[in-house]
């Protein structure tokens, strides 16, 4: 018996799927792009599978119709529409005037900046939804404030990066579009479930600073007297101007996807239209902003159109050796029921999010749950915005975390690289306790979903009555 006898005996389901997956470890640890590693993949294992009689060689035809099916997909022109307004807003000026003014107006209590923080984080990731955007910009403004202030290093570094992470989970994110559109649901259920753990996270950054004024207040101290502004009508101007415009652009993109005038595209599109107001307004909008967002645009929408076609040649050439049912059989059996798969999965995707981008982690592995977690009876809408609250966590990771790298790209040398990651710890921390919350209290997502009977059309039986009887009428020719 030569060797491929020997393979071609093994049953595939049980050989390839955990071959194909370490190919791929090896691509991405050799540092090749992800996109390039899953398609290369991909086609290698399906020449292999085809040459084996694992499945004919027509079942690779499908490719073309799958790549043309993820360029044709409205839904994914939400992407390029909210990062293009994301890109114009932090740009704009309006994380400055929002920073100054809440800062000014919470500056006299203990923790007040940190408040401050947390609060225009959370305004910044419902209209931007970028996390680079809302680190930069508070960290450029707020971290110099708290220093001369004398906050605490860490508490500083770590109220900065970890409010500009709450932009992953509050609505308009590009997380909920992708595991929306991988789930199968619709990207309005994906937002309103995401409004119940976007309000408890703000409540536990509240919280922890709340705690620490209680406990430690001369880590955050209250602004000194020759900071603080007198409390006139110039002061709340200046916060109005910031706040009006931002709560008018935010019912402009969620309250129509919330109330069905819009769908994420067409919102997003409004949203663009929104952005390029308020840069006007804030004279900002020039020929080098619009330049400058169109290429940030057009990079994060290249990345993600070919991670998905990467992906969709590796996800065909699994299913094609029945991959689904070897990861089906590996987590089905997990014991607890659907509580210990799903702490096994977050676990699972917290360190792999060390490694892989949310982009990569939402194409590649998210596939392969979705069935697992739907044959267990788990609500999709819950199962996305748990992962979508479990991927913020990689933006914080320790030493891999992207929202340390900005910060740590905009802080003072005389900021120590040590502070900001120890800074990190605790918010990583309120992170995974919002992962646990969600897990045990699924009503925290399910509450805020329209969950109303509704009717298959399949069941449909229209049943009619039949026609009364006629009475019997003479021919008429139709010649005479």
């Amino acid at each position: 018996m030569n060797i491929f006898s020997f393979i071609a005996s093994i049953p595939h389901e049980d050989l390839m799927p955990p071959l194909m997956f370490a190919g791929l470890i090896v691509f991405l640890l050799i540092g090749f792009p992800a996109a390039f590693s899953l398609a290369a993949v991909g086609l290698f294992f399906g020449f292999i599978s085809v040459a084996l009689g694992f499945f004919p060689e027509a079942w690779m035809f499908n490719l073309p119709l799958r790549i043309f099916n993820i360029l044709s997909n409205d839904l994914l022109l939400a992407i390029p529409f909210f990062t293009l307004m994301g890109a114009i807003l932090e740009r704009c000026g309006l994380a400055e005037d929002l920073l100054e003014g809440t800062g000014q107006l919470f500056g006299k209590v203990p923790g007040g900046l940190a408040y401050a923080v947390i609060l225009v984080g959370a305004i910044l990731g419902a209209i931007t939804g970028t996390v680079a955007a809302s680190v930069i910009a508070m960290g450029m403004i707020s971290l110099p404030i708290m220093m001369r202030t004398g906050y605490d290093m860490r508490i500083a570094t770590g109220v900065i990066a970890a409010s500009g992470t709450i932009t992953q989970v509050i609505p308009p994110s590009l997380v909920l579009i992708v595991l929306g559109d991988q789930l199968g649901q619709s990207v309005g259920d994906m937002y309103a479930g995401a409004i119940g753990p976007s309000l408890l996270q703000l409540a536990l950054f509240i919280a922890f600073i709340a705690l620490v004024s209680i406990f430690a207040p001369h880590k955050v101290p209250p602004l000194p007297d020759d900071l603080l502004e007198p409390r006139t009508w110039r002061l709340w101007w200046r916060v109005l101007k910031g706040m009006v415009p931002s709560v008018v652009l935010i019912f402009m993109v969620l309250g129509t996807i919330f109330m069905g005038l819009a769908t994420p595209t067409e919102a997003g599109a409004m949203g663009v239209v929104g952005a390029i107001a308020l840069a006007a307004i804030n004279r900002r909008l020039t020929r080098p902003l619009v330049r400058e967002a169109m290429g940030t645009t057009m990079r994060i929408t290249s990345m993600v159109i070919f991670i998905l076609i990467g992906a969709t040649v590796f996800s065909l050439v699994f299913q094609g050796v029945d991959g689904g049912i070897w990861i089906e059989h590996l987590l089905a059996q997990l014991p607890g029921g659907q509580t210990g798969f799903l702490i096994f999965v977050n676990i699972f995707i917290f360190f792999l999010a060390f490694f892989l981008d949310f982009f990569e982690i939402a194409f590649i592995v998210i596939p392969l749950l979705a069935p697992v977690a739907k044959n267990l009876g788990i609500d999709l809408v819950w199962f996305g915005v748990l992962i979508c609250i479990n991927l913020q966590t990689s933006f914080m990771h320790p030493p891999f975390g992207f929202a340390l790298f900005y910060l740590r790209g905009i802080a003072p040398k005389s900021v120590l690289t040590r502070d900001i990651y120890w800074g990190a710890v605790p918010w990583l921390g309120l992170q995974l306790i919002l992962v646990a919350i969600v897990i045990f209290w699924p009503e925290s997502v399910t509450y805020w979903l329209d969950r109303a009977p509704r009717q298959d059309p399949s069941t449909v039986i229209i049943d009619l009555p039949p026609p009364p009887a006629q009475p019997d009428m003479p021919a008429v020719p139709i010649f005479q």
